[in-house]
């Protein structure tokens, strides 16, 4: 399937709900504008409300209640209730749960053993278990499954590591099955919180941030790219999803964007599928800014609850008009907290219009030269070499390199004020350690979108040789 064929509302903005069995407040949805909402169910509760849901173009997504399913398989119950949420019309279903947290997704007696690297208990009966959900979902009700969505941690036995286990299974044990499932209607769930690692700039100036008590939902220069917005790109170039920088060993899987581009990276890197939708289901600017400001991350600004309003109604216009198009949106985590705290995200939720996927957002008067923020994978890869690195090395030296990946490799960096606007650019910038920090300020005062990819040169370029060989191992054109 393309994206253009799933069905759904078009709208990104959502909810997920306060739990199984507690009745619907339909009026809030319209109210809120919404156009996903996401329900956790105890069995067949919700039917009735996804058919007046899909009257209202509300896209609902269901995942049936299990406590501490672990890789449970698929039974009769379960069955005959998504077909009944199917006979109202519901296409959107999740299995799993965040299998990469021992507490509270598996059975006590598993919790000391739930690890990525524990094939024959966890990820293999999860696999195998998943793929006749899939199957189920959509050979017999016509619907779309989920792959499980992750906890976005980071370490050794992170939300990467984790995706890469299931992915891999899939690759290696059952790569015609899994292929067919993606291309028939799989859908990637996400849980992508963003902490603090938003801003909105000050005008014209893209890697500085705002003080949160002048953010304007409706004014423009929102950032939700990370860790590929400017500013983090500033303080610690060359970070990505999948880390780069040695700050990031185990790379850095949070925000709005990054399990998404991770997960379609793989998808067509190991099986030559994609992109898919994502869809986070649960997510949003979290921790909740209930009683005090919240700065998880102290090198981004700190929100209160007035700031978490405006960046909440700023983030789904962002994802409508500036997200990757394979984002489709996500459900804030949760109704119950957003209304029993009293947040002033609802009324301002209610009050600011949605614009539909695909529609504009404002900008500001004098355009910045160059290109634009990278929203995933750039669109174009330059290779730049200080001054006294010839071409020829590179091309001698890091054949494999060049062969595989195909970036433009220059000595001058002017070519990038003629790319537009509308597209992207990473930059590997290849250098002796003390042309570094004089050649990144030159191209990222000037260029503040472009993703900057440092690799220090010293010696015999030994160094720079391996790692660029180690990408070519890895399929991965950045660090």
């Amino acid at each position: 399937m393309q994206l253009s064929e799933y069905r759904w509302s078009g709208n990104p903005r959502g909810m997920h709900n306060t739990g199984s069995y507690v009745p619907l407040q339909r009026e809030r949805y319209t109210r809120l504008q919404l156009g996903w909402v996401k329900l956790v169910t105890g069995g067949e509760e919700f039917a009735a409300d996804c058919g007046w849901m899909l009257a209202n173009n509300i896209t609902p997504v269901i995942r049936i209640y299990r406590p501490a399913p672990g890789a449970m398989p698929v039974d009769q119950t379960l069955r005959e209730q998504w077909g009944v949420y199917a006979s109202y019309g519901v296409k959107w279903f999740e299995f799993y749960n965040e299998p990469n947290f021992a507490n509270p997704e598996w059975p006590e007696d598993m919790v000391p053993r739930v690890d990525h690297r524990n094939f024959e208990e966890v990820i293999k009966p999860l696999c195998e278990n998943w793929l006749i959900f899939a199957e189920y979902i959509i050979g017999t009700l016509g619907g779309y499954p989920a792959f499980p969505a992750l906890g976005e941690t980071v370490g050794d036995n992170g939300a990467l590591q984790w995706m890469d286990a299931l992915l891999g299974y899939m690759r290696d044990y059952q790569r015609d099955r899994f292929s067919a499932i993606a291309r028939s209607g799989m859908w990637w769930a996400t849980h992508p919180y963003a902490l603090n690692h938003f801003y909105q700039e000050v005008p014209g100036q893209p890697a500085v941030p705002r003080p949160p008590e002048q953010y304007n939902a409706l004014e423009p220069g929102w950032h939700f790219e990370y860790p590929y917005d400017p500013y983090t790109q500033a303080f610690d170039p060359g970070r990505s999803v999948w880390g780069g920088t040695p700050s990031t060993p185990y790379g850095d899987p949070n925000g709005i964007t990054a399990m998404g581009i991770a997960l379609n990276q793989r998808l067509v890197e190991w099986f030559g599928i994609g992109p898919l939708p994502a869809f986070g289901t649960e997510g949003g600017i979290y921790p909740l800014p209930i009683n005090e400001a919240q700065r998880p991350d102290p090198r981004f600004p700190a929100y209160d609850r007035t700031a978490h309003a405006e960046a909440t109604v700023a983030m789904f216009n962002w994802i409508a008009s500036l997200g990757p198009e394979w984002l489709f949106g996500m459900a804030l985590w949760k109704e119950d907290e957003y209304y029993n705290n009293g947040l002033p995200a609802v009324p301002r939720l209610e009050a600011v219009p949605q614009i539909a996927r695909g529609g504009s957002w404002p900008t500001w008067n004098k355009p910045f030269i160059g290109p634009g923020p990278v929203r995933g994978q750039p669109n174009f890869h330059a290779v730049i070499l200080a001054p006294g690195l010839e071409p020829r090395w590179f091309f001698e030296t890091a054949q494999s390199y060049w062969n595989t990946f195909r970036p433009l490799v220059t000595t001058l960096w002017e070519f990038i004020e003629f790319i537009p606007n509308d597209r992207s650019l990473g930059v590997t910038l290849i250098a002796p350690p003390d042309m570094v920090d004089s050649m990144r300020q030159a191209i990222q005062e000037k260029y503040p979108h472009v993703l900057l990819d440092v690799l220090i040169a010293s010696g015999d370029l030994s160094g720079v040789l391996e790692v660029l060989n180690a990408r070519v191992w890895g399929n991965r054109r950045f660090g």
